[in-house]
């Protein structure tokens, strides 16, 4: 670990206080944003580095330089100039970005991340400015090896990687998917405590099939239709051999793959290299949690409930497989499991022996014989008639349909049960199938209500009604940051099952009373540490963890003291002499 990058090395003085040593002098320091200090350079420093003349005489502090960047940021009033101006900071400075963002992250995040970030995505190409992560391209990966050796950072231990398939509720995005990929390795450090000097953004390139893309002479990826079928998953070998090849405990997060591969991809690699998809897992272990704090609420279990899932597409059938896995952890078997449980695509009710045996649905899909003695228009029943015939007392959205849940529908859960749990979940906000505060008035108040997207309290007849998001930030970045300091060979089903219950215990302890049933995204850095505690433990205790020498470790304490903050740390030119630590 010491040697982070060609010309960075971390080291140790006689006293153990932690330094750097750099290989680099004068203009090219203040253009690399891991070194970039600004005005914060020392005086000793701006000697030692040949910079006293390429910056203001006057020393600030990184608080004084924080409070400048925050300033700026105030006045502007457009996201996406938001979003750019905060992309502009982390590409001068990493430590002055990421203090910013810990100090006004719950303000923040809608910009860096969900819902802005998916405008960024759409004008990728247009809003270019600075190379960050790895591109890996359909033209490139004949020297694989080459692009992935050049890669400026030698001790790689987390990668978000996405082919930019479903971007969001917008489809197919091509290379503009690699601001997903920075965004959400943003909150891996933010809000996780992940160092970004051991983090790596990437981007697939395996050509797009959106014909707006193909036709922009802007367009900056591939202008090819996508790859598919044995050509695409050769790619993505080799893309995998090479990476662990430099970076044997790099961690892999898939992101934003299309619903057809997405599950094939995570069967694919889950045993050769540790990694977990987002979108499957990371959402179906956040909706999971939320729901249990609701069920807990009301007093109530969660196997106690009928539940209707809205959307079949990788985040709909991730979320039933989780809390398929809740149901069981209550002592349901798995057959009970999957008859309260009603997944619904376009069609109607996703059925078994409506689908191939080998789908990614089947797991979750309904038995014929539930419904054999219901009155139904069709082969099999559409939402309004599962609403009817199975009286749910749980409807989840995930279908990226704006407005889908109209007035009839919320009614009809009103009239199943006194208090619903209807969680509207697609993102960004456009896309939401229902208004919290539409789902209230219509439910006279008795609904329990968290979103995907960021919404207000709702006040209704002068009662405040807590909105919680259930962002997939709760937990990813405590899943990763655990497998990373676990060493784990592999991320198991019951670390992310952990993940849920470890944000529901968060959430019952600190914010359940207020009717939240997810915590603030300002604690999002409290939430990470206690799933990183959490998932880590099962890691050690299930034999996922490589490691032997955590097993009288204080946990708890260990986690917070690996956990990366942004500051300053002293700089020396490489020719000095020091101690590399032990």
């Amino acid at each position: 670990m010491p040697q982070l990058s060609p010309y960075i090395s971390y080291k140790t003085d006689e006293k153990g206080n932690g330094y750097l040593e750099i290989a680099l002098r004068g203009f090219p320091m203040l253009r690399m944003s891991a070194l970039n200090k600004g005005t914060a350079f020392t005086r000793e420093e701006r000697a030692a580095f040949s910079l006293e003349g390429l910056l203001p005489p006057r020393v600030t502090t990184l608080d004084d330089q924080v409070r400048r960047v925050y300033q700026g940021y105030l006045k502007l009033d457009d996201d996406i100039e938001k979003y750019q101006y905060l992309r502009a900071c982390q590409e001068r400075s990493e430590v002055i970005f990421f203090k910013l963002l810990e100090q006004h992250l719950d303000e923040m995040m809608p910009i860096v991340y969900t819902p802005t970030v998916g405008k960024a995505v759409q004008h990728y190409s247009d809003l270019y400015q600075r190379p960050r992560g790895l591109t890996v391209s359909v033209l490139g990966i004949d020297h694989i090896d080459q692009v992935v050796d050049d890669y400026p950072w030698h001790d790689v231990r987390m990668i978000v990687a996405t082919d930019s398939s479903a971007i969001l509720g917008i489809g197919d995005q091509g290379v503009g998917g690699l601001a997903i990929s920075i965004g959400k390795l943003a909150l891996y450090t933010a809000g996780g405590g992940l160092s970004p000097f051991h983090t790596m953004p990437v981007c697939l390139d395996v050509g797009t099939n959106n014909e707006k893309l193909l036709n922009d002479p802007n367009y900056l990826g591939v202008h090819r239709k996508r790859l598919s079928g044995d050509a695409y998953f050769d790619m993505l070998d080799r893309f995998v051999d090479s990476v662990q090849r430099r970076w044997p405990k790099a961690v892999i997060q898939w992101e934003d793959f299309a619903k057809d591969v997405a599950c094939k991809v995570l069967e694919r690699y889950k045993e050769r290299v540790p990694c977990f998809n987002d979108d499957i897992q990371g959402t179906g272990a956040v909706v999971l949690a939320g729901l249990l704090s609701a069920c807990k609420k009301l007093g109530q279990k969660l196997s106690e409930q009928r539940i209707v899932v809205v959307g079949a597409g990788a985040g709909g059938v991730g979320v039933a497989r989780a809390i398929q896995e809740g149901l069981v952890h209550e002592g349901l078997n798995r057959e009970q499991a999957r008859r309260q449980m009603f997944v619904m695509d376009a069609a109607g009710l996703v059925v078994e022996e409506f689908i191939e045996p080998d789908s990614y649905q089947q797991p979750v899909s309904q038995f014929s014989s539930t419904y054999a003695d219901w009155s139904i228009a069709g082969d099999r029943p559409s939402l309004m008639e599962v609403l009817d015939q199975a009286e749910p007392t749980i409807l989840l959205g995930l279908t990226g349909v704006g407005g889908l849940f109209s007035r009839e529908i919320i009614e009809r859960m009103a009239a199943n049960c006194e208090h619903p749990i209807i969680f509207p979940l697609s993102n960004p906000t456009a896309n939401c199938e229902a208004v919290p505060e539409e789902i209230i008035r219509w439910t006279d108040g008795k609904a329990l209500v968290a979103a995907g997207s960021p919404f207000g309290p709702v006040d209704y007849e002068g009662a405040m009604h807590a909105i919680g998001q259930g962002n997939n930030a709760f937990v990813f970045p405590g899943i990763g940051f655990a497998a990373v300091l676990g060493k784990c060979r592999r991320i198991t089903e019951a670390m992310i099952l952990e993940s849920a219950y470890a944000v529901a215990d968060y959430t019952d302890k600190h914010h359940l009373h207020k009717g939240l049933f997810f915590p603030p995204i300002s604690e999002l850095r409290n939430v990470s540490l206690y799933v990183t505690e959490r998932v880590l433990r099962v890691a050690l205790e299930e034999g996922s963890s490589t490691r032997t020498d955590l097993d009288d470790v204080d946990l708890r304490e260990y986690v917070r003291s690996r956990a990366w903050e942004a500051g300053y740390l002293p700089f020396m030119p490489a020719s000095s002499k020091s101690e590399e630590p032990g």
